[in-house]
């Protein structure tokens, strides 16, 4: 968790509870040309707390973008474009991509088998084996 931005002092509990509050974490894409050359990169991820903007946290990013993402031919448009609209729509959600890391490498998260001590939310981020809503395809 070291290469998460914005969990400095949280432990992973207190990183659950706010992920089932509505927390997020995400990634923002930008983009650098250099007239012949057009570099289009991922930022590292960001926790965004509930209640905060995703939009806000990715401004860096969009200004970068939009001084120096146009000036390569032909791809600096283009992946200028889609890098703002990328930072505009709040970045890519990766919530449960980290949610997973971070359950499978908490050795006091369901200490007692894979998938055991989840919460009916914490299902929604995770392999939860709580869900008692079952469907059956029947041929």
């Amino acid at each position: 968790m070291n290469d998460i931005n914005n969990v400095e002092g949280l432990s992973t509990s207190q990183i659950r509870d706010l992920v089932n509050q509505g927390g997020k974490f995400v990634i923002y894409t930008y983009c650098i040309s250099l007239v012949v050359v057009t570099l289009k990169r991922s930022s590292g991820i960001y926790f965004i707390k509930p209640g905060k903007s995703r939009v806000t946290q990715g401004l860096g990013w969009f200004f970068l973008t939009l001084i120096l993402g146009w000036w390569g031919i032909p791809w600096g448009p283009i992946y200028t474009i889609g890098c703002l609209y990328n930072v505009l729509s709040g970045g890519k959600d990766v919530t449960l991509e980290v949610m997973s890391f971070i359950n499978q490498n908490d050795p006091e998260y369901g200490a007692s088998g894979y998938g055991q001590g989840l919460s009916q939310n914490a299902s929604t981020y995770g392999a939860g084996l709580n869900n008692n809503n079952s469907t059956y395809n029947i041929s």
